[in-house]
Order: C-alpha cells, then sequence, then structure tokens
C-alpha cells in the first residue's frame, strides 16, 4: 500500500493559488526529488505533506497506517537554528518528542534511539559538544540525526545541503542515500537537478500548473527536463 497519495491539490496562501492540480504516489522504499522553479510551492507542499499547512483543494491521503509521528522533517535551517545553544545529544534527543506522547521525560529506549543514531551520523564524540560551535556540515548531521529518532518510516528534507561546501555536499547525499538503501522513504526538495536525477527514484517536477511525476528515467527523457536544462538547469534565484 501507497505511504502517501496525493490527489489533485492545490497549494496557496490566504486563497491565492501558487500551485494546483498536484498529483503523485510515494511507495514504500522510494525516493523522490522535488524541483522546480522558485515560488511554486516546493516547501509549502513539505509542510502541507507534514498537516502543518492545509491544501486550498485536493486531498493528501495516507496509506499503510502511517502517523505523523512516524514521519521525520529535516528543514531548511534558519540563523536562529544554527545559533542554538544547546548541546548535540539534547538537539538529537529531541526528535524523540513526539514518541513521548504525555510523559515529561524520556525512556531508556529513547535515549538508546539518540544514542543510535548520533553514532549513524557519525556525531557521537560530538554529543556533549554545543550545537551552535558545529560546522555547517556538523550541524546538517545533527539535524539529520534529530529526524531520524522521529523517522520510522518516511524521512523529508528541505533543501538539507543548502549553504554546505562541496565535499560536505556530497557526503550529506551519500548519507540520505544509504537511509533509503536502509529502507527509509526519502521525499526531498532540491535546487541541485544534477543530483536529483542521480540520486532519486522518482522526480515531481513543480510549476504553477501540474508539470512531471514518474521514475528518474522518463524525467531525463521528457520535455520539462530538456526545458529545464536550457535554462541552466537552476532555478530562478
Amino acid at each position: 500500500m501507497s505511504y502517501i497519495v496525493c490527489k489533485d491539490v492545490t497549494l496557496g496562501y490566504e486563497g491565492k493559488t501558487i500551485s494546483h492540480n498536484i498529483n503523485f504516489t510515494v511507495n514504500p522504499g522510494d525516493y523522490l526529488c522535488i524541483v522546480g522553479e522558485n515560488g511554486v510551492g516546493k516547501s509549502t507542499l513539505i509542510k502541507t505533506l507534514l498537516n502543518l499547512k492545509k491544501p486550498l483543494s485536493g486531498e493528501i491521503i495516507r496509506g499503510d497506517g502511517i502517523k505523523e509521528y512516524e514521519i521525520g522533517y529535516l528543514p531548511q535551517q534558519t540563523v536562529v537554528q544554527k545559533d542554538f545553544p544547546a548541546s548535540v545529544r539534547e538537539v538529537v534527543l529531541s526528535g524523540c518528542l513526539n514518541r513521548c506522547g504525555l510523559r515529561p521525560f524520556y525512556s531508556k529506549a529513547e535515549k538508546q534511539i539518540c544514542e543510535e543514531n548520533m553514532e549513524r551520523m557519525g556525531i557521537a564524540e560530538l554529543k556533549n559538544t554545543c550545537y551552535r560551535e558545529l560546522s555547517g556540515g556538523q550541524q546538517q548531521r545533527v539535524l539529520l540525526a534529530r529526524a531520524l529518532c522521529a523517522a520510522r518510516k518516511i524521512l523529508l528534507l528541505d533543501e538539507p545541503v543548502a549553504g554546505l561546501d562541496p565535499r560536505v555536499t556530497m557526503e550529506m547525499y551519500e548519507l540520505i542515500k544509504d537511509l533509503n538503501k536502509e529502507g527509509i522513504t526519502i521525499i526531498m526538495v532540491s535546487h541541485d537537478i544534477d543530483a536529483a536525477v542521480k540520486y532519486a527514484t522518482h522526480i515531481l517536477h513543480m510549476d504553477n500548473k501540474p508539470a512531471f511525476f514518474g521514475v528518474t528515467a522518463d524525467y531525463l527523457g521528457s520535455s520539462i527536463y530538456q526545458s529545464f536544462m536550457k535554462k541552466g538547469g537552476k532555478e530562478d534565484e
């Protein structure tokens, strides 16, 4: 059964449409990249999938018993987040909050999940370091470990390599690829069309009107991809 089915969804603010007739399906094990020019609602779609925003119309169906607390989320990082005065362990452990329910404390199992995800992201030795003292790449690893504490089935990533240098960017892409191979379904917004077609199994190319959804091989042969690449393969700044 599909994890997410998006049917004729229209996105917008205060009744103003920014993108309409969005249709796609996410199945277990998929790696979906969402691409397209700025201002067409890519980040808004991610927030809508998380139920942080409501679509203007249409329907988003969660299948296979998917619950909100089983979806991990790595948002675009803000200046305030980069200066957050907490230890690495505290930041990562906060990803288990939704698992706690009404409990005012973390269980032994949740603390173990935190430790495992710090090891997984190669930041265990930094657990007592203040988050704001880390490099940009280290901070993203911390936030990814935090998201993994919430992600049991799906991980949503909004521009996870923004502001990172090329080497750290490649490391982050490889980490995400490995997570997908381990069985976590990935939905990622990306400005990097080359990375999208290299790593993703499926592409959703958004526009103000219906554009493309399908497997990556079909996207590479599509007119919308060819047109996008003629423009330099980059979104408008």
